[in-house]
């Protein structure tokens, strides 16, 4: 699965309003077997996180970072909630 959008430019509300009630929480090992890594790594570069602890904090290591299964207009998908914001992997 690779990043498609995140909930404040979603094209279709409905469906992740229903996304997000049947959302699972998943471990992040969980959700890397899910998503393209280089997709991964692209947003969390975008979202400011460094790609080794030895530079600052990583995604992996922020305990504030969500991750969920479910599904979005009838899809499989897995996200990640990172302040409030949900970011979807098709």
């Amino acid at each position: 699965m690779t990043y498609q959008f995140n909930c404040i430019g979603c094209p279709d509300v409905a469906s992740l309003c229903e996304m997000i009630q049947r959302g699972r929480g998943i471990a992040r090992k969980t959700f890397l077997r899910h998503v393209c890594r280089k997709s991964l790594l692209a947003l969390e570069q975008a979202l400011g996180y460094a790609c080794h602890p030895s530079q600052g904090l990583t995604m992996a290591g922020d305990r504030h970072v969500g991750y969920f299964k479910s599904m979005y207009g009838g899809q499989l998908c897995v996200y990640i909630t990172w302040s409030a914001i949900e970011y979807v992997f098709l």
